[in-house]
């Protein structure tokens, strides 16, 4: 039982070894012509500019927050928290490398077919999901090998939490920074480019071209990545930080083999969730064929393995902590929660993939309006969206409470420590054990679109582009299925962390502040309306964010047509100034990601030094509509992306057509919706509910 931090930081380090296998494998694969080398380094070197520059403007806000960490809570948990952020910086800038080696190295296998082209951008990929779920649960082993086995720090499990925080800073700078930079230079090569001037996606002559390609690597991988880097650590410490909380206050209620069961669980899953996506990461293999039903079936088949593995490994690993301890009634119960959360998130991925994909009504309904011009095309996006959120919420509370049973079943209460809330707090890490092999499915999405990208600007074979454009549209839907398991592990895991600070108010206290959650408290309702606002403010700031820089993209490449002879006619020798619009992507993404991420970390400091219920009910209340708005927004704008691919395939006209164009106006709408300010919202929802765990102690 000691030994599940070793196992698991063990398989770690093996996650960081296949990352490296990979790498070398993919590095390995010729990329090309010189020109298509050309496009790689532009793309290469614009992504490694942006990201400097970004982790610079963040480092600094980090640095104001590890010492407020330090002198409010203790020193060493500003270490933890420099720790995490760190960790997820370097995953992301790890991913983004070899996402912007990979991509011209795709483009280069699909002149061979799918079945070369899809292996090599699921390699790469997986560098950013092996180094992700690698470094998270690495650090977070370290953090707690150190502190609470070894040095056994007063308050240990604040400073693990610490960790959590750190990793949730860059997330969300990294989702919101990356996402304003990728949509501003997407909207603006789409609506000049494809509306105005009539040209084809990623052509040469678009000066926006670049900058939208370099936008898919800081936006789609490493911001993605940072995102399930803090989704995967939030998880795993959630439970541990439930566990410390509510045992704390009635320590001689639980013996400390039951403790450590308790503690060791969570820590228990990831180990055999690793191990599993590590082998599933092996059976991606491509085939002879475009269709991407056989794509789909080929890139899911390392996820569904290793999903099934990881179900097997959990009732291992349930009877082995639990089994043969008087405490827990029933330890079968805890696998059925971890399993529920497991079943629950990939059910919240198929939801998303039917929402989003064009093999299924409602992408064919949106195409179908294009029809009558971009207003219906709108609407009927918004109402898939809208749609898909019912599903998605029945979903959650099926998830809760297969969840809550299972938790109820293997214990009723040890201590302060509810079964059913227990259950329900694994059921994240459930959702997200699989994280290695999710990820890499997610991170090939970005590469096959830029492989697609350095087609179209060598000017290769139109058969090349068939190829791409085939792995491109599957990797729309993946990113859906990736959005369905992250912001469906946040709810979850917010629970959990919620009820943590519940307890750490109490502990802090001594017993004297208890949170009041009664929403006949006056404190507690404004709190709740304050919570309900915060999601949409957030979604209006990064919309608007992406709405201005967009508009400076507009205005350059409109400039650029007008004032150099000869570059929209495609003269040879007259080349666009990309350069230009990638600074102006750069500028205006990191200048605009600074208030709507100051915005989650002030906001819940601001009202937990006012008023502990008003914090509680504004945690209760942002959970609630930042879930819904999340899934609405992430699953609108994937279904109005691939509405408008599947009209590029041939439906309704193809490309040129007035539906083509009422389809992209559609999608400009929805990239925004999709990449920034959706995919944002479940980090919006965890890093407000820690800030105000780790500062609990603080607030009373």
């Amino acid at each position: 039982m000691e030994a599940v931090p070793y196992l698991a930081l063990a398989s770690a380090v093996a996650a960081l070894g296949l990352a490296y296998f990979f790498f070398a494998d993919v590095k390995k694969a010729s990329p090309g012509n010189e020109r298509m080398v050309f496009l790689m380094t532009e793309i290469q070197n614009g992504a490694k500019a942006f990201l400097t520059q970004e982790y610079t403007w963040v480092g600094a806000f980090g640095v104001v927050m590890a010492v407020l960490i330090a002198a409010v809570i203790a020193p060493l948990a500003a270490v933890a928290y420099i720790l995490g952020a760190f960790l997820s910086a370097l995953a992301g800038y790890v991913g983004m490398t070899v996402a912007t080696m990979a991509n011209a190295r795709t483009t280069e296998a699909a002149k061979d077919g799918p079945g070369k082209a899809l292996p090599i951008a699921f390699r790469g990929g997986a560098v950013m999901g092996f180094s992700v779920a690698g470094l998270a649960l690495g650090g977070l082993m370290i953090v707690y090998v150190l502190f609470v086995l070894v040095m056994k720090v007063d308050d240990a499990f604040e400073v693990v939490t610490a960790y959590g925080l750190g990793a949730s800073t860059i997330a969300l700078f990294s989702r919101v920074g990356g996402g304003i930079y990728t949509k501003a230079a997407d909207v603006g090569a789409d609506l000049v480019g494809k509306v105005e001037a009539g040209i084809p996606e990623d052509d040469p002559r678009n000066p926006a071209t670049i900058a939208d390609n370099v936008g898919d690597n800081v936006g789609d991988v490493a911001g993605m990545g940072a995102d399930l880097f803090e989704s995967y650590a939030g998880s795993i410490i959630a439970p541990i930080s439930l566990v410390a909380f509510a045992l704390a206050l009635t320590a001689e209620e639980a013996t400390a083999t039951t403790n450590i069961s308790l503690l060791m669980f969570p820590v228990g899953i990831a180990f055999v969730g690793m191990l599993a996506s590590i082998v599933g990461s092996f059976l991606v293999k491509g085939g002879a064929s475009t269709d991407s039903k056989a794509l789909s079936k080929a890139l899911h088949m390392g996820t569904n393995v290793a999903m099934g593995i990881t179900v097997i490994a959990t009732i291992g690993i349930a009877m082995w902590l639990f089994g043969s301890n008087e405490d827990f009634d029933q330890p079968i119960g805890l696998a059925i929660s971890v399993i529920g959360g497991l079943i629950v998130g990939w059910a919240l991925g198929k939801t998303a993939e039917y929402y989003t994909s064009d093999h299924f009504g409602p992408v064919k309904k949106i195409a179908e309006q294009t029809n009558t011009g971009p207003a219906t095309t709108i609407l009927g996006g918004i109402s898939a969206g809208m749609v898909s959120v019912a599903a998605s919420v029945v979903l959650i509370v099926v998830g809760i409470g297969i969840a809550f049973y299972g938790g109820e079943m293997a214990f009723d209460n040890i201590g302060a420590l509810d079964g059913g809330i227990y259950g329900i707090a694994v059921a994240a890490i459930g959702m997200l054990a699989t994280t290695g092999v999710v990820v890499s499915v997610d991170a090939y999405g970005p590469i096959a679109d830029n492989a697609g990208g350095i087609a179209e600007m060598a000017e290769l074979d139109p058969s090349v582009r068939e190829v791409t454009d085939a792995l491109d549209s599957l990797g729309n839907t993946t990113a859906a299925v990736a959005k369905g398991f992250a912001v469906g592990s946040a709810a979850l895991t917010a629970l959990a962390l919620f009820k943590s600070f519940e307890f750490a108010v109490a502990k802090a206290s001594a017993g004297e502040v208890v949170l009041d959650l009664d929403i006949g408290n006056v404190d507690v309702f404004v709190g709740l309306f304050l919570g309900a606002m915060l999601p949409f403010l957030f979604a209006a700031l990064t919309i608007d964010a992406v709405g201005r820089a967009a508009q400076a993209m507009i205005v350059e490449v409109r400039r650029q047509f007008a004032e150099i002879p000869g570059l929209r006619e495609g003269k040879p020798g007259v080349n666009p100034d990309s350069a230009r619009c990638v600074k102006i992507s750069t500028d205006a993404s990191l200048k605009e990601m600074i208030i709507p991420g100051a915005l989650a970390v002030i906001v819940p400091l601001v009202v937990g030094f006012v008023d502990i219920d008003a914090l509680g009910g504004l945690l209760a209340g942002s959970l609630v509509t930042g879930f819904a708005l999340a899934i609405f927004m992430a699953n609108a704008g994937g279904a109005w992306d691939n509405a408008k691919k599947y009209i590029e395939a041939g439906a309704h006209g193809g490309k040129g057509s007035d539906n083509h164009k009422a389809a992209v106006v559609g999608d400009t709408v929805g990239d925004p919706f999709k990449d920034t300010s959706g995919p944002a919202m479940n980090i919006l929802l965890k890093v407000m509910t820690i800030v105000s765990l780790v500062f609990a102690s603080a607030f009373v």
